[in-house]
C-alpha cells in the first residue's frame, strides 16, 4: 500500500497571520494556491495536529503545519498548442528560451499549459527516459525564472546531455539582480549552496548545501 507523502513546516513571524493557502503555496514550491486550497478541502493539510477546516484560516507563529499529499497518478502529459521561443533545433534536440511564469513539467496543481505540453505538439516525441510527465527534460528551471533549456528529443540524445552536465564537459550560466550595492568590482563564492533555515523562500551559503 502506498503512503502519502509528507511535508511539515514551521510558521516563523513572517507568515504570522497570513492566510494558509497563500502561505503555504510560497513555502511548498512545488504546488499552487488552488492545489493547496484542493489539499486543504481534502483534509489533507494539518495545523499543530488537527485538520486545517479553512483555506482563509489565519496561520500563528510557532504553528507547526504538515501536509499529507495522496499517492501520485501518473499524469501523462498531452500535447497543447503553446507558443514557443525555440533558438535551436536538430534531430536530437531542441533548445528553448523559457519565459518566468511557465512551469517545465506538468505537476500537482499544473497539469497542462506547461513547457512539456507546447514540446510535444511541436516536435512530436521527446525522450521518455524521465517518464510521461517529464519527456525530454534533462534539467529544469523555476516557473518564475526565464532561460534557456536543452531538451532531448530520443533517449541517446538525453543520455548525451545528462553524462556531459554529469562530467561538467558543458556548462551554464545564471544572472541574477542584486537589490543592494556590493563593495567590491566582482568576485567569487565558493561555498556551499541550500535553502535558508530561516526563509524557505530564498537560498544562503549553509553548511550541507550543494557545492558549486
Amino acid at each position: 500500500m502506498n503512503q502519502n507523502t509528507v511535508y511539515n513546516f514551521t510558521i516563523d513571524a513572517e507568515h504570522a497571520g497570513l492566510r494558509a493557502d497563500g502561505v503555504l503555496s510560497q513555502l511548498f514550491e512545488e504546488a499552487s494556491r488552488s492545489y493547496i486550497q484542493k489539499l486543504i478541502e481534502s483534509g489533507c493539510v494539518f495545523c499543530d495536529g488537527k485538520p486545517m477546516l479553512s483555506k482563509k484560516e489565519k496561520l500563528k507563529e510557532g504553528s507547526e503545519v504538515r501536509i499529507e499529499l495522496p499517492p501520485a497518478v501518473p499524469c501523462e502529459a498531452v500535447p497543447q498548442d503553446i507558443p514557443l521561443d525555440i533558438v535551436y533545433e536538430d534531430a536530437h534536440l531542441v533548445v528553448v528560451n523559457k519565459p518566468k511564469g511557465m512551469v517545465v513539467h506538468p505537476a500537482p496543481g499544473n497539469p497542462d499549459g506547461t513547457l512539456v505540453n507546447g514540446l510535444l505538439h511541436h516536435c512530436g516525441a521527446l525522450s521518455l527516459i524521465n517518464g510521461v510527465e517529464r519527456p525530454g527534460i534533462v534539467h529544469r528551471i523555476d516557473k518564475d525564472t526565464s532561460g534557456l533549456l536543452v531538451c532531448a528529443k530520443s533517449d541517446e540524445a538525453h543520455r548525451g546531455l545528462t553524462e556531459q552536465l554529469a562530467s561538467h564537459s558543458c556548462t551554464r550560466q545564471y544572472r541574477g539582480v542584486a537589490f543592494y550595492a556590493f563593495k567590491e568590482a566582482s568576485g567569487t563564492v565558493d561555498a556551499p549552496i541550500g535553502r535558508d533555515p530561516a526563509n524557505r523562500l530564498r537560498m544562503a551559503v549553509v553548511p550541507g548545501g550543494k557545492e558549486p
